[in-house]
């Protein structure tokens, strides 16, 4: 499972002919490495909101993968889930519709959101 996500942007002819001569002087290897670079450069500049927003929100960060087991034993304790995350949020192929609706209460997901049609058809009312 890639880390990543493609995105489309739309930019002036401006700024791409720009980003082209500044990768053309060798400061850059390609576009992408340039908008990489500017979009990480972006978030840096905000990281104390970003932090701040964080703790606000109580969002955990990284990569989170459930599967059925992970569901059932989370019903057998009679829990539910809440769960905030920034990053990638996976349910697994192997988890059902009802399963994931007796045990995940709340989803909140800031970046991809990765599960089986039908369980998000079943959590749509509880994913912010």
């Amino acid at each position: 499972m890639s880390e990543t996500e493609k995105i489309t942007i739309n930019m002036s002819v401006v700024d791409l002919g720009k980003i082209d001569l500044l990768v053309q002087e060798g400061l850059y290897s390609n576009r992408t490495d340039f908008i990489r670079t500017a979009i990480r450069n972006q978030i840096k500049s905000h990281d104390f909101e970003l932090q701040q927003s964080v703790r606000r929100h109580s969002f955990g960060i990284g990569v989170y993968h459930f599967n059925r087991a992970d569901l059932e034993r989370v019903k057998a304790e009679g829990k539910s889930l809440t769960i905030t995350a920034i990053g990638l949020l996976h349910l697994a192929e192997d988890i059902s519709p009802e399963l994931a609706a007796e045990t995940i209460e709340k989803i909140r997901v800031r970046g991809v959101f990765r599960a089986p049609e039908a369980v998000k058809q079943a959590l749509a009312d509880r994913v912010d």
